[in-house]
């Protein structure tokens, strides 16, 4: 049995809190007590808003009930709007004038898990603060009971026009200029996505095949999406596409495959984005920022074009909170999360493939011309399933991870660090020669995983 106060720091990772469905915390009650404690956190008056939105996943259902009671048992106003992209939610909390935003999704991950991502009212995700906050709230006696008064308990209302407001939010994140000529193929992973994704496309001239827009409740990022893009690959060929785009299941990231099948990460589109802006002057600073994940070489040619690469923690939220902090209006990660600073306050996978088809419009270039001009150094990754989360400085293969550091020179790197939604060490080696690469990353978790791995 769980002993759900000794998990009271475990709730939120890096990207809220995630888990298996049915399984603490992803159980209705455990999101009765969250809808509770959101509703106090967020309480301006006597009626907090908040906005509700899901992706495709079966226990959505399940989570979205317990969360909209626990909120209107506090006197809040839920807006219900179904399977939209988080960053739709992002935007709707703005747009609404609410007091929080609420996406349930466990993004690329696997059907049976799902998650919970909070925005404040200016649609960023909460701070670790924040999320401290509403932890210690709900674990607290405050959680027992809501309003008595019938009068004072709040009520839910489905939003019908909640599509329709993301379409031209992200349409005119372009100037709702035209992509006519464009072919592409359109991978929704099944996801939050399916339906808006091809209409936007549409509505602004692309010729799109979309695929995985068919959700079931269970087949969300099977082999298809962000983290699966084969079938996308062997598609856009078949297709004599431009190029594919990927999005994963919550729909704020992407991956690009060019005509060839070959993929294009968000190093790659993040640099091909910076140094256009830089072009048109709209590059405030000159700086983009990224993470620890990013390769050296996309540092090492975006300092070859005057602009600077700043390094936050891996999350998304950390790249966004480096961004407002300090005025930059363009930032990302590798795995595809891109932030437009000056549109968007999260990752936006739609609205990324639209600034990216605005730039190949603007500079009259193949996809391939435009993301390939530089090429990635070697990156070795391995995520090795771990019993305990002990201080990488503790282990005992700390000597063994700064001795590789001095082995792969200038050029290389290594990273050591856990998920934040998953019992799991990565493992990232990076540096010039493959071969030493491998070696190094497989020689590194051999010895964590004597300490510390799952048999």
């Amino acid at each position: 049995m769980v002993d759900e106060k000794e998990n009271m720091r475990k709730l939120f990772g890096t990207d809220g809190i995630r888990g298996k469905a049915n399984t603490f915390p992803m159980t209705p009650e455990l999101c009765l007590k969250l809808g509770k404690a959101i509703a106090l956190k967020f309480k301006n008056g006597d009626e907090p808003v908040v906005v509700i939105g899901k992706d495709t996943r079966l226990s959505g259902y399940m989570l979205e009930t317990a969360l909209t009671s626990g909120l209107v048992s506090m006197g809040a106003k839920v807006y219900l709007v179904g399977p939209m992209p988080t960053p739709a939610i992002s935007h709707l909390a703005r747009s609404l004038n609410a007091d929080a935003g609420i996406m349930i999704s466990a993004s690329h991950n696997p059907a049976d898990d799902n998650g919970i991502k909070i925005f404040d009212s200016k649609g960023y995700k909460l701070s670790d603060s924040d999320e401290k906050e509403i932890e210690e709230l709900i674990f607290s006696d405050k959680m027992n009971n809501g309003f008595h008064d019938g009068g004072s308990i709040g009520k839910a209302i489905r939003l019908d026009d909640a599509k329709g407001r993301y379409i031209e939010f992200a349409k005119a994140s372009i100037s709702n200029r035209s992509l006519v000529g464009f072919k592409i193929v359109l991978d929704c992973a099944n996801g939050a996505a399916y339906s808006v994704a091809p209409q936007i496309f549409k509505e602004l001239g692309v010729d799109v095949i979309a695929i995985n827009t068919s959700p079931d409740g269970v087949n969300i990022n099977n082999k298809c999406g962000a983290t699966h893009t084969e079938g996308l690959s062997k598609k856009v060929i078949e297709e004599k596409a431009n190029f594919g785009i990927a999005l994963d299941g919550d729909a704020d990231r992407l991956i690009v495959v060019d005509s060839k099948g070959k993929e294009i990460n968000g190093d790659k589109i993040m640099y091909a984005l910076a140094v256009n802006m830089k072009k048109n002057n709209a590059l405030v600073k000159n700086t983009l920022v990224s993470t620890v994940m990013s390769n050296s070489a996309l540092e090492k040619s975006l300092k070859e074009k005057g602009i600077t690469m700043l390094r936050a923690k891996v999350g998304d939220r950390y790249v966004i909170e480096e961004m407002k902090n300090n005025g930059y209006n363009l930032g990302g990660e590798q795995s595809g999360h891109i932030i437009f600073g000056d549109y968007s306050t999260t990752g936006d996978g739609i609205i990324t493939a639209l600034q990216l088809m605005d730039v190949l419009n603007q500079e009259k270039k193949s996809i391939e011309d435009l993301c390939h001009s530089f090429e990635l150094f070697p990156q070795e990754l391995i995520n090795l399933k771990v019993n305990e989360k002990k201080p990488v400085e503790e282990l005992k293969a700390f000597d063994e991870i700064k001795k590789a550091e001095k082995t792969l020179g200038e050029y290389g790197r290594v990273l050591v660090r856990y998920s934040g939604t998953e019992n799991l060490c990565r493992i990232m080696v990076e540096g010039i020669n493959s071969e030493q690469i491998k070696k190094v990353c497989e020689k590194i978790a051999s010895k964590i995983k004597e300490e510390i791995g799952v048999e």
